[in-house]
């Protein structure tokens, strides 16, 4: 397949929908030979953050001269950024010619009888081969939605991660906390360390589970801290100490805002844990990777004028620590939002976590059918401060006027909003 043909076929899968459950992809995987067993790999999850932390996680594979893959989802701009080798996305033949390996076998179980595997089944198992194809030593895979039950809850990893947990997806994970936190948890397997920054109810989850399969627990705050110590240049400052290793003084972090010290410190973590079995990992490399991170679309800071953010914060915990970081680097400034929601999230939570009084909002309509109408996500705002906008590209241009040039936009609320806003701003 062509690279436009690749995407022409994945698009007949949405037909098939969000399917959970493990007995299609691990046929698949059975077919092309168990791809995932050819590297050692990273399991990540958590409600938000994990993708920072696998891109940091990749980063300093990478600096320790270690040849490492990333998979993450959904993508900015182009399904290329899913498939990460060595800091550089699969060409889009290579991806074409992963996806056209992958269908014969998705044909081959099909015809015996096996239900169609969906979308992300297919990207995960062709990234899988892709990864053995290229000879990578590690993997280190972002859970898609949830754990237990994610596509790639099929791994044996070195290390599991999980960031945090907040509530979201409560119709498919559960309604409460605990029982998120049981999803999230899922990904822990017997024996195999774990690094959390997870607390309170869900922290309790977390560890039950862990104990249950003896699996090595560290969390944050307990057996290890992180914070934010300052600015170096355009890098965030973060000190970390570990009960195990003891005070290591400060990484310098690409990505901004309290959130990603927390983020850099669950990273620093887990790769002490890899550590263990690989003295590549060094404490140098770990710096070194932290120092080169690169994660677009993540309070992502675009001047000129006005200066744009750009970030994917999509529900309240995101749009929390979002605001954060507006209030942190930008303190005292009114925002003007573009602000596009899915329509399963919890709007009037992210509107309410995010825009302050000063602030205005333009309401965009995001690149999914999943999408939230502009209108709903206005509901809840003053008029008088609020406008709507029905496409991103007229959304991000009317926000960008309302704020003038000396002015502050923040484009948020989902990643298919931010990929391609984010086109329309910078490149």
């Amino acid at each position: 397949m062509t690279y436009e043909q690749a995407l022409d076929y994945l698009a007949t899968l949405g037909k098939f929908g969000m399917n959970f459950g493990l007995g299609r992809i691990e046929k698949l995987l059975a077919l092309l030979g168990n791809p995932e067993r050819r590297y050692k790999t990273v399991h990540v999850t958590g409600t938000n953050g994990k993708g920072s932390t696998t891109a940091m996680l990749a980063a300093v594979l990478k600096a320790a001269g270690i040849r490492a893959g990333m998979y993450t989802s959904p993508h900015l701009t182009d399904y290329t950024e899913r498939f990460v080798v060595d800091g550089e996305p699969i060409s889009r033949a290579a991806l074409g010619a992963a996806i056209s390996h992958t269908r014969g076998f998705v044909d081959a179980m099909v015809a015996e009888g096996w239900e169609h595997p969906t979308e992300f089944e297919v990207l995960t198992a062709a990234a899988f081969h892709h990864f053995a194809a290229a000879g990578v030593e590690y993997a280190v895979i972002e859970v898609g939605l949830g754990g237990l039950l994610d596509s790639t809850n099929v791994i044996t990893p070195a290390v599991s991660v999980i960031t945090n947990v907040a509530l979201e997806h409560t119709d498919r994970c559960g309604g409460t906390l605990a029982e998120i936190a049981a999803h999230k948890a899922g990904i822990i397997k017997p024996g195999v360390p774990c690094v959390t920054a997870v607390r309170g109810e869900a922290l309790d989850v977390v560890r039950r589970e862990a104990d249950a399969k003896g699996a090595p627990l560290a969390v944050l705050g307990r057996d290890f801290y992180g914070e934010a110590a300052g600015m170096d240049g355009t890098r965030q400052l973060v000190s970390f100490v570990s009960s195990r290793h003891g005070d290591l003084g400060r990484f310098a972090v690409t990505l901004l805002g309290r959130h990603q010290a927390e983020n850099a410190a669950v990273a620093i973590m887990a790769a002490l844990v890899l550590a263990d079995g690989d003295k590549r990992l060094s404490p140098a490399a770990v710096r070194d990777g932290l120092a080169a991170v690169r994660w677009p679309g993540r309070f992502e800071i675009v001047p000129g004028s006005p200066t744009v953010i750009i970030d994917g914060a999509h529900n309240p915990a995101g749009a929390a620590v979002l605001r954060a970081a507006l209030d942190e680097v930008f303190p005292g400034r009114p925002v003007v939002f573009a602000l596009g929601i899915l329509a399963d999230k919890d709007i009037a939570g992210v509107t309410a976590a995010l825009v302050r009084p000063a602030d205005s909002v333009v309401a965009v309509r995001p690149l999914s059918d999943r999408a939230a109408e502009p209108s709903a996500v206005l509901a809840g705002l003053a008029a008088e401060r609020s406008a709507a906008a029905s496409t991103v590209a007229e959304g991000v241009a009317l926000a960008r006027e309302m704020a003038g040039p000396d002015g502050l936009v923040c484009v948020a609320g989902s990643l298919y909003l931010v990929g391609p806003a984010r086109a329309d701003v910078i490149l």
